[in-house]
């Protein structure tokens, strides 16, 4: 299966926001944008979860109107290509190595942080790891709304308050909701009005049902029917002078091959602490344990996975450039997994590793996602 490093700087998910509010006549600094789209007096932004640019190619039958928008794309998502760091990336316009968020789960002050509930275990970890201390840089959403934008974020109710969100999407008013129907209505609502408008929608149920069933399954291509079906009423009820994006944080592989670190010694021995997700892990040595750790990894993945020390990865630059704010939380050995293989924990993760739908590494149908356009450019 075809790999490919993030192309952080040009053309990655970092650069979506601030090439929209530049399309809207809002652009944060002088920079041109990474890529050019057309003018427009307000932008909607949706981020369907889970959609990949292969997947979405291998099923244009499912998603016809959504696969007869002009693709600006496809975008490199960026490493780890999960869900928390996508969304970190998409909201500051950093890659991970500026903002912070390196994985599913990675270390902060001695804790695993979970960054999608931002817990440990049962823990919630809000005050003891402050989000907008853990992840400081100031958000696009927010330079945009300080700078007279209207700015509306559009997600679940439950998401209101969550660390992810106060973290790397912070800024402009949010609306919380709980289905497709008003997810519609508040999108359509956030672009009536004078001056420059900007929406940010968000849907989860694709990348949920990729999980559960696999990307392709056939419960995963009606969701993509429902996506679709999203898109084509927007565009018909959106005003005129609006443009209209779509883009996913990550891509979907089926794992056929797993190894699992909590009944494999080997991968345990000499390890403090254990993060990432199936397709790409953080592993945390005990002190002085780190060139062992290092080598008994690479011996048991093998092929199945590039497996580097944290100087290589940095050197690599799969986070982009890594400030010396977060370096420690690049895992001393980090493995990122080949083809269709992960390394699962059946016990620490026992839900997480009965999913037969993964994603974090460096496989085109990972790291690819569209950025499809109306009006075209």
């Amino acid at each position: 299966m075809p790999e490919v490093l993030p192309r952080y700087g040009s053309a990655t998910l970092a650069d979506v926001l601030p090439a929209l509010l530049h399309a809207i006549g809002a652009p944060l600094d002088d920079r041109p944008p990474a890529f050019g789209l057309p003018r427009a007096g307000a932008a909607v932004l949706l981020l369907v979860d889970g959609l990949g640019h292969e997947l979405l190619h291998a099923h244009a039958a499912d998603a016809p109107v959504l696969a007869g928008l002009a693709d600006a794309g496809p975008l490199t998502v960026g490493f780890p290509s999960t869900t928390p760091i996508s969304l970190t990336s998409l909201g500051t316009g950093l890659p991970p190595g500026a903002h912070g968020t390196l994985g599913l789960r990675f270390r902060v002050d001695g804790e695993l942080l979970d960054a999608l509930g931002w817990s440990s275990g049962r823990r919630d970890l809000r005050e003891r790891l402050v989000p907008e201390r853990v992840q400081p840089e100031p958000t696009v959403l927010e330079r945009a709304a300080a700078a007279g934008v209207a700015v509306r974020s559009v997600s679940p109710l439950e998401f209101r308050t969550s660390g992810l969100t106060r973290s790397g999407l912070r800024g402009g008013e949010y609306r919380g909701v709980a289905a497709l129907g008003d997810l519609a209505v508040e999108i359509l609502a956030g672009v009536e009005g004078p001056g420059p408008r900007l929406v940010y929608g968000y849907h989860a149920d694709l990348d949920k049902v990729g999980h559960l069933y696999g990307p392709g399954s056939p419960a995963w291509r009606w969701q993509l029917r429902q996506v679709d079906a999203l898109l084509a009423m927007l565009l018909e009820a959106l005003p005129a002078g609006t443009l209209l994006a779509v883009t996913g944080d990550h891509g979907m592989v089926t794992v056929d091959r797993t190894v699992d670190a909590d009944t494999t010694p080997a991968l345990s021995d000499g390890v403090a602490l254990l993060g990432g997700d199936p397709r790409a892990r953080h592993v945390y040595a005990e002190p002085g344990a780190a060139a062992d750790a290092l080598a008994a990894w690479q011996a048991v993945l093998g092929d199945d996975a590039a497996v580097v020390s944290r100087e290589e990865a940095v050197a690599r630059g799969w986070f982009g450039p890594v400030t010396d704010r977060v370096l420690d939380r690049v895992g001393d050995v980090v493995a990122a997994l080949h083809g269709t293989a992960a390394v699962v924990r059946s016990e620490a993760e026992p839900f997480l590793s009965t999913l037969p739908g993964q994603h974090g590494s460096f496989t085109t149908a990972e790291q690819l996602v569209p950025l499809l356009v109306h009006p075209a450019a």
